[in-house]
């Protein structure tokens, strides 16, 4: 008990240091920080001043079109942000990060719970900035602040399970720009053909169906509900359901490819 204990903490602490690394990589890259900020921020003033005239009629009455917007721009830029977790573990392989710290006497799921964490950590920073965006255009939580808190917590878990899937393509692309162009391929048509922007009812019947039933749309339509009222049960158990089938696919996956890499 007390070496499983021990091996515990060591692998908690390793994962920390892992994380603090990947921290402060971020944080010493000034171009990075600012463009990672700028664009969600620009998302919302232009969706909401260009678009919001015309979306805002197919809104439920008393909606503001801001009020459906940043919920899920949210979850758009939580989907972009993960996908940066291929981008920075393929460029840690190619400049041998990687085989570095797999040659040390560290526990191997920190190197992988690392460098999700700290992108997790990312996206809080920016969920919370575009949400202080979000007020000063007329955004509010109109369910109080403990809806809030919960709105904020389907965002991160939404980012950390999509990291998961991209620390895997980061692990069996061949370099950066490679995993970048994975990424978005993959993210494009699930975000745009979700409830991000529009109600998907608005959309083709075709469409519809795949749309109603995206991981996207369910985590933005649990978001949405905690920050303005609504059905919550539903969308919430659709998007615990994706996320949990995500990690127990995609977390073993990296783990096995992790481990098979030479």
């Amino acid at each position: 008990m007390n070496a499983a204990v021990a091996g515990l903490r060591w692998t908690l602490r390793d994962c920390r240091l892992v994380t603090g690394r990947n921290m402060r990589h971020f944080t010493r890259q000034p171009q990075l920080l600012l463009f990672s900020t700028i664009q969600p921020v620009m998302f919302i003033i232009l969706f909401t001043y260009v678009f919001g005239g015309a979306i805002g009629s197919s809104l439920p009455q008393g909606v503001s079109y801001v009020d459906f917007l940043l919920p899920g721009i949210l979850i758009q830029s939580s989907a972009f942000r993960a996908s940066q977790t291929a981008v920075g573990l393929a460029e840690d392989m190619k400049n041998g990060v990687v085989d570095r710290l797999r040659s040390m006497p560290m526990s191997r799921a920190a190197v992988l719970v690392g460098r999700t964490g700290a992108d997790m950590v990312r996206t809080l920073f920016v969920v919370a900035l575009m949400i202080v965006v979000g007020y000063i255009v007329g955004f509010s939580f109109m369910e109080g602040p403990l809806h809030a808190v919960a709105a904020v917590i389907v965002v991160c878990l939404f980012s950390l399970a999509l990291s998961w899937i991209f620390a895997f393509v980061g692990l069996i692309s061949d370099g950066a720009e490679t995993a970048q162009s994975a990424g978005f391929v993959f993210m494009f048509p699930l975000v745009f053909a979700s409830s991000v922007f529009v109600p998907v009812e608005t959309m083709p019947g075709w469409l519809e169906g795949f749309a109603s039933v995206s991981p996207v749309t369910l985590a933005v339509d649990a978001a949405r509900a905690l920050s303005l009222g609504g059905d919550v049960a539903g969308p919430l158990l659709g998007f615990l359901a994706w996320t949990v089938g995500i990690l127990a696919v995609f977390v073993p996956l990296c783990v096995w490819r992790f481990r098979r890499m030479s």
